[in-house]
């Protein structure tokens, strides 16, 4: 088996409390409990607001500096996560495609070294 990351992306400026559903949250648990069954899930995270996030910037000098959210330019950023154990690349992207449709988001899927 091997391990993915399947990324929840969101739109810059987008706020859960107006755009999200109660239907998607129960959408959610329900992919979240299936993949619990299936014993693939390692870990399963949402992240705080963009807002709260923090950046440390390596200087050329060897010093850090920090700053808000890295992403917060960008046109996307990451919502949550799930790492999983699938036996492929086309089982995670059907995992990818479910997380899409429970949270009504683009996700990205990545294999790890």
């Amino acid at each position: 088996m091997a391990q993915f990351l399947i990324l929840v992306l969101r739109p810059a400026g987008y706020d859960h409390a107006t755009s999200l559903d109660k239907g998607a949250y129960r959408d959610i648990d329900a992919l979240n409990d299936e993949m619990e069954a299936a014993g693939i899930r390692v870990f399963v995270g949402g992240l705080r607001p963009l807002r709260e996030a923090q950046t440390l910037h390596i200087q050329i000098d060897g010093s850090i500096s920090l700053s808000g959210a890295f992403s917060a330019s960008e046109m996307n950023y990451i919502d949550g996560l799930w790492i999983l154990e699938c036996e492929n690349m086309d089982d995670a992207l059907n995992w990818g495609r479910k997380a899409s449709l429970a949270c009504r988001a683009s996700t990205e899927v990545r294999p790890f070294y």
